[in-house]
């Protein structure tokens, strides 16, 4: 499917779309939601590879089936779990520009005196995202490590 207006300058086109929605605020936000949704989906892709993570694993981390987990690919992520979605991709992307790739599953799995005890991934599923997110900024805050 070939879309023209694809070859605009994505600035342009959202003021085109802000200003034809500009009555109508209610769409205008169902539409951004839309957005973010389907552009947060893309990248659990990367956080499941780079964790090592089976869908399975995915779902208990976001309290949902596997099936529920699935369609998330296909029609987006719903709205409520954006912030985590996010939290986690940040923190991959943390780990990834900090350790050797190979090395990230079995970090992300290790239990961690910093964490009670546990890993990353047990933070995660117990549903505290932010969490995830605040002890790797930890882990590789290299300021604090001269302090």
């Amino acid at each position: 499917m070939s879309a023209p207006w694809l070859s605009e300058d994505p600035r342009v086109v959202a003021a085109k779309v802000a200003d034809a929605a500009q009555d109508d605020p209610a769409w205008l936000a169902a539409f951004t939601g839309e957005l973010e949704a389907r552009a947060t989906a893309g990248q659990l892709p990367r956080v499941l590879r780079v964790w090592g993570l089976s869908a399975t694993e995915a779902a208990r981390i976001f309290g949902v089936s596997r099936q529920a987990f699935a369609k998330w690919g296909r029609a987006g992520v719903p709205a409520e779990r954006l912030a985590a979605v996010g939290d986690l991709a940040a923190a991959t992307d943390l780990l990834v520009h900090y350790l050797k790739p190979e090395r990230i599953p079995v970090g992300v799995r290790r239990p961690a005196e910093a964490l009670g005890g546990r890993s990353l991934v047990d933070l995660a599923t117990s549903g505290d995202t932010a969490g995830v997110l605040t002890a790797c900024r930890a882990m590789f805050d290299v300021a604090a490590v001269g302090a």
